[in-house]
């Protein structure tokens, strides 16, 4: 009999899993089960393969207004273990941490395997075991607890289990979680990218620009931040938050839709033209981009979808002409066709419901002895660190829960 199964080997697994093993007061028999080979693969790929590890957020309630979804629910979990004990544990264990400017928090050694030797270090210490390639097809309640019944014929038994799957978009973890008795919220994808194809972008890839505003046009779904030109459209911190928050609109508009995108945001580019005609008057148009943020290769591509002859002179820009350059610059619509995963991760909405799970303990309020963690909750957060704060969150109640139960 084992104390402890937990189902899945993440982030909030191994998370859940280590705290467990650690919380009960004699040696744990603590299980992780993984139907891929390998383990930790988001923490492998997450931040560009150097692990945004959380975010430089440490009062749990603004941090919480980060995640579209289970914002609320997660408020008493953060104050329980939240940004300042998380980089406590890694910095404990070897693993110091850097923020950068816009509040994500990496490991000093810009390397994601930094953070996945780590976990499974301090499982190995905690006396965790690990079976891969184990998957895990009916979980059925006995008297001591619960009896797994493996891919590959076998059964095991545990008091208490963990669910730790990651997004519902794995029928595995939902299909346990409903045989248990939740309703789950259907899934949709977050955090993705916009396919774009338009002549003002076309070729920029890899162009950036510092701040813009971003809204779906019929919608009231507006974001703003960096973006990025990617080889199929666009991409970004603000692109990303938009497609978080409006993930179930955008699901519901078939991900064909026109955006918006106010390239200058607090410019009043009227006033900023007739003081170009002054100032500027016998220079070219095109030659140079007059706004220090917006670049020259962007500027080329605006100007021309005006319909203006980069080399005219500024003095003799009309009026009619500036008014089309200023909608390009602050109004310029763009037709979405579709979405792209973000750099290989994937991060859904939806999940079992966070008033289905006591969230001081992660506990199942539907089966006692079950517990959930990371993805398979309805919790999601934007871009910058939030989801994986949110598995070492969930993962360290429920592993403190499950091992109180179990001891």
């Amino acid at each position: 009999m084992w104390d402890a199964i937990i189902i899945g080997g993440g982030a909030a697994g191994f998370y859940g899993a280590i705290t467990c093993a650690n919380a009960l007061p004699r040696r744990a028999r603590v299980l992780i089960v993984e139907r891929a080979r390998r383990v930790l693969q988001k923490v492998k790929i997450s931040g560009g393969g150097r692990c945004n590890v959380t975010h430089d957020c440490f009062d749990p309630k603004r941090m919480a207004t980060h995640y579209p979804r289970g914002n609320k629910a997660l408020i008493g979990p953060l104050h329980r273990f939240g940004v300042r004990e998380t980089v406590r544990w890694f910095t404990a264990r070897g693993v110091e941490l850097k923020t950068e400017a816009d509040g994500r928090m990496f490991p000093t050694t810009d390397d994601s395997q930094t953070v996945i030797d780590c976990l499974q270090d301090a499982a190995d210490r905690a006396g965790v075991e690990l079976w891969t390639s184990a998957g895990v097809e009916a979980i059925t309640p006995i008297d001591e607890g619960f009896e797994l019944a493996l891919r590959d014929g076998r059964t095991v038994r545990t008091r208490t289990v963990l669910l730790a799957t990651g997004g519902t978009r794995s029928t595995s973890g939902a299909s346990l979680a409903r045989s248990l008795g939740h309703e789950l919220i259907p899934p949709v994808p977050s955090l993705f990218t916009f396919h774009i194809d338009d002549p003002r972008i076309e070729g920029l890839q890899g162009l950036s620009v510092d701040h813009v505003e971003v809204e779906v046009v019929g919608e009231p779904l507006a974001n703003d931040g960096p973006l990025l030109v990617t080889h199929w459209g666009m991409s970004g911190p603000a692109i990303l938050k938009l497609s978080a928050w409006g993930a179930r609109e955008l699901h519901a508009l078939d991900y064909t839709f026109d955006l918006q995108v106010n390239w200058l945001p607090g410019v009043d580019c009227e006033q900023r033209f007739h003081k170009l005609r002054a100032d500027w008057g016998k220079r070219q148009v095109g030659s140079r981009s007059p706004f220090d943020q917006l670049p020259k290769r962007l500027w080329e591509r605006l100007v021309d979808a005006a319909e203006i002859d980069p080399e005219r002179r500024w003095a003799e820009l009309s009026k009619k002409k500036s008014r089309a350059l200023g909608r390009h610059l602050t109004r310029a619509e763009f037709s979405v066709t579709g979405k792209s995963t973000n750099k290989d991760e994937f991060v859904t909405c939806g999940g079992v419901p966070t008033d289905e799970v006591d969230m001081r303990t992660m506990e199942s309020r539907i089966t006692p002895g079950v517990y959930f963690a990371g993805e398979l909750l309805d919790i999601d957060g934007v871009t910058g660190g939030f989801n994986f704060q949110n598995a070492w969150t969930t993962g360290h109640l429920a592993g403190q829960a499950m091992a109180e139960a179990a001891g």
